[in-house]
């Protein structure tokens, strides 16, 4: 039996990337899954149909974390479709490169709006709708808050933040048997690494060479790691910080 059946999950920023093989190893792994996204209805629906293709369960919900109507309502919707909560993943993010000179107030709350006060609020409205039982919060960090790169300063600086946030609402939601982890991936190929031109470039060949088990990652590996967190057999993980990255540190 699946080891996840009966189980809910809402997975923010989901209709491509990490986000969507999260999506589809939660579904394949029997979690009945809430796809959100932002922007790409056409993404999202892709991937509520190759679940349900695939014998699983699953709606696409639009709405932004950033903000806080669009927040309850994708909690909403999926109490209504599905009755419960049982996993939340905290993945939608943006991320845009650049020097010390080019940062802007704009690029600053770009960065922060999505990927630490759309993490806080998604979190606070799945608290609500936890049972009894508890749940699982994965959060979607990065190996930047280790490694530190030239150029990353403000996208760097939401995901040490991601990691102090794990670190706080695990303490502060454990008497409710409320679990919150955080996976920090290193470089994976996605969508968003090949339109930002990172796939096939210098800083893919550096991060390959910083790579220990010598490839880029793809969304299966997040995705493996995020089945085993939501899963009853990590049961007694909560604050771990799980670096995923083939050794990248």
């Amino acid at each position: 039996m699946s080891n996840l059946t009966g189980k809910v999950a809402v997975v923010t920023g989901a209709s491509k990337g990490i986000g969507a093989g999260i999506a589809k190893s939660l579904a394949a792994a029997g979690a009945s899954v809430v796809v959100n996204y932002s922007s790409s209805k056409e993404g999202a629906d892709k991937v509520v149909a190759e679940i349900v293709a695939s014998g699983g369960q699953a709606i696409a919900v639009q709405g932004s974390v950033a903000n806080q109507e669009d927040v309850t309502r994708i909690f909403s919707e999926a109490k209504t479709a599905y009755g419960s909560l049982d996993i939340l993943v905290n993945n939608a993010g943006v991320y845009q490169f650049a020097p010390l000179e080019a940062i802007t107030e704009d690029h600053f709350h770009w960065h922060f709006n999505t990927n630490v006060l759309g993490l806080i609020l998604a979190t606070q409205e799945a608290a609500k709708h936890f049972g009894p039982a508890g749940g699982s919060i994965i959060n979607i960090g990065s190996v930047v808050s280790r490694i530190t790169p030239p150029n990353s300063t403000v996208y760097t600086a939401t995901k040490g933040a991601v990691d102090a946030i794990t670190g706080v609402l695990s303490k502060e939601l454990a008497p409710r048997s409320i679990r919150v982890n955080s996976i920090n991936p290193g470089g994976v190929e996605t969508e968003g690494t090949h339109s930002a031109g990172i796939i096939g470039s210098d800083f893919e060949k550096q991060m390959v060479a910083q790579t220990p088990l010598g490839r880029i990652g793809q969304p299966e590996d997040i995705a493996n790691i995020a089945v085993f967190l939501a899963s009853d057999a990590s049961g007694w993980l909560t604050g771990e910080t799980l670096l995923a990255g083939g050794g990248m540190k």
